[in-house]
């Protein structure tokens, strides 16, 4: 790196957050299996001791946005009633859309729906492939999509929201712990919150490249007759890679704002179009109905633990998936916040809960019931590919069944596309600002060069993973399996961070007057050389 490089960087963060991926990449090369078995003994630990605390926060976190919507909290506007939106209103929906959980509603659409419907969610004594599972499957997909996975987002968008335009502290994690820490904050303790969540971070990004080299290896071979194996995998990576770190070179508000834009739009166009040509009168009537199902059975699902029959039904589904966004969440939260200045707290939970939430719901409403009633009457064709292929392939033969399946495949993988790129775009210029030491690094763009060298570690570990399916003494260990261990590595230790962040966003604003520097300059008790310029 240039000399002028090596002089921002945040040494404390960058140095052992390298020398701990450089230790993971060479375990993935000199042993896959071994790789692989830490992560599982990581992931059964963490489920088996913590598995409610998971649960409780995914609720808590439900309850503090709440709380922040209705209140007098709500109208508050981060940077102060001067300060100007950096996107507009359908970019910050696109961008929040895309570089949220966009990838993976294209992923679990159809294959999650179409799993639960032939494997019954234990404990309902419900037939595989009846009403009453059918039901289930859409409904448990939709909490599992909808307004939770995404307030595990928007808490932690709204803290680093507040946090660096209001309280004027340094874009990063350990700001939205001053009110807990104080001065603390940005001492050992910031320093250890943020290298835990980079890690976090960076291990997420890896686990997500993984998932859509493997959804688009099953593209090739629906579209092209291309059998997928780890170098055309590998090829897979290296384009997405070198596409986001093109566009993280021009920045926000021309890489990423270009991208999501576009990525929205091929996602509403591809809604509409299985919308209209699929079972329309079916699908708007069990959208309904599995909407009202999960309404009504929400708390039950939220949850269920399986304590009692030893169940590890929500282990691999419900709980992993708070797991999931709670590792995700700082990476996402972080990007959020960052591009939130100029809107109201109500408008901030508005447009990256409610707003992408719904669109989830109608997402796996549309695809989820034209899946399950080609399910229904077609003999169950898409679950016979899921077990024969494996359940990235499932979205391929459900576009079989429209019109110019050749297109739609080929529109499919753009969208896949770009939901990676743009999320990976974003994400590697947040861990880069995490890298270096500007003090007002949310508005400046990290050097390039750091941004490659991050894009380059995530696309490693990303291979690596994918290699540890077929390195296993067993035999070939299930990509989805390993890809979901990955960014389980690093939750344990973001759980006690999010239980941390919920106590200090409810301080902050309660004691609004302390922290916001913004509106109560003569009250607010923020150390004075903590403070950024962002809004002078």
């Amino acid at each position: 790196m240039k000399k002028e490089t090596m002089n921002v960087i945040r040494k404390v963060i960058f140095i052992p957050m390298s020398i701990i991926f450089i230790g993971i990449i060479l375990m993935g090369i000199i042993s896959p299996t071994t790789f692989y078995n830490i992560e599982n003994a990581i992931s059964n630990f963490q489920y088996n001791w913590f598995g409610w605390l998971y649960s409780l926060m995914a609720l808590a976190n439900l309850a503090i946005l709440a709380w922040l919507f209705v209140s007098k909290y709500g109208s508050i506007k981060l940077g102060g009633e001067k300060a100007k939106p950096i996107l507009s209103r359908w970019n910050w929906f696109a961008i929040s859309l895309c570089g949220g959980i966009g990838t993976g509603i294209v992923f679990w659409g159809i294959a999650e729906p179409i799993f639960h419907l032939n494997n019954p969610i234990p404990g309902l004594n419900q037939a595989a492939g009846s009403p009453e599972a059918a039901l289930s499957a859409l409904s448990v997909s939709m909490i599992h999509w909808g307004i939770p996975s995404y307030a595990h987002y928007c808490i932690f968008g709204v803290a680093v929201g507040f946090a660096i335009y209001n309280m004027k502290l340094p874009f990063r994690i350990s700001s939205v712990l001053y009110p807990i820490f104080g001065k603390r904050s940005f001492e050992s303790i910031g320093d250890m919150v943020d290298n835990v969540c980079l890690f976090a971070i960076a291990v997420s990004v890896s686990a997500i490249l993984a998932v859509a080299s493997l959804q688009f290896g099953a593209g090739f071979k629906a579209v092209f007759g291309l059998e997928p194996n780890n170098l055309i995998r590998g090829l897979i990576l290296f384009v997405i890679v070198t596409t986001f770190i093109i566009s993280s070179y021009t920045g926000l508000q021309k890489g990423i704002r270009r991208l999501s834009d576009l990525n929205a739009k091929v996602f509403i166009g591809l809604l509409a179009f299985i919308f209209v040509f699929g079972a329309t009168r079916f699908s708007l009537f069990f959208t309904v109905e599995a909407f009202g199902e999960s309404l009504s059975t929400f708390f039950t699902r939220m949850t269920y633990l399986g304590a009692i029959a030893d169940d590890k039904w929500p282990m691999w589904w419900t709980v992993i998936y708070w797991i999931w966004m709670i590792v995700y969440g700082p990476m996402v939260g972080l990007f959020l916040g960052r591009i939130a200045k100029g809107r109201t707290i109500r408008e901030f939970i508005f447009m990256n809960l409610i707003v992408p939430a719904s669109f989830a719901v109608i997402w796996f409403g549309i695809f989820g019931s034209n899946a399950i009633h080609l399910e229904l009457n077609q003999g169950g064709q898409i679950w016979n590919v899921i077990q024969n292929q494996g359940l990235e392939a499932s979205v391929f033969t459900f576009l079989k069944n429209f019109p110019l399946p050749l297109i739609t495949s080929i529109a499919f993988m753009i969208t896949l596309f770009l939901s990676v790129v743009t999320l990976c775009d974003s994400m590697t210029s947040t861990v880069a600002s995490l890298s270096i030491n500007i003090r007002d690094n949310a508005e400046v763009e990290p050097p390039n060069s750091i941004k490659i060298f991050w894009g380059l570690v995530m696309s490693s570990v990303a291979f690596l993973s994918i290699i540890a399916t077929t390195q296993s003494t067993e035999g070939a260990i299930s990509v989805i399996q390993s890809t979901k261990l990955l960014p389980m590595t690093a939750a344990l230790p973001v759980l006690f961070i999010y239980v941390a962040l919920g106590v200090s966003i409810v301080k902050m604003f309660v004691m609004i007057e302390n922290y916001d520097v913004v509106h109560y300059p003569e009250t607010a008790k923020i150390d004075a050389e903590l403070i950024t310029e962002l809004n002078d």
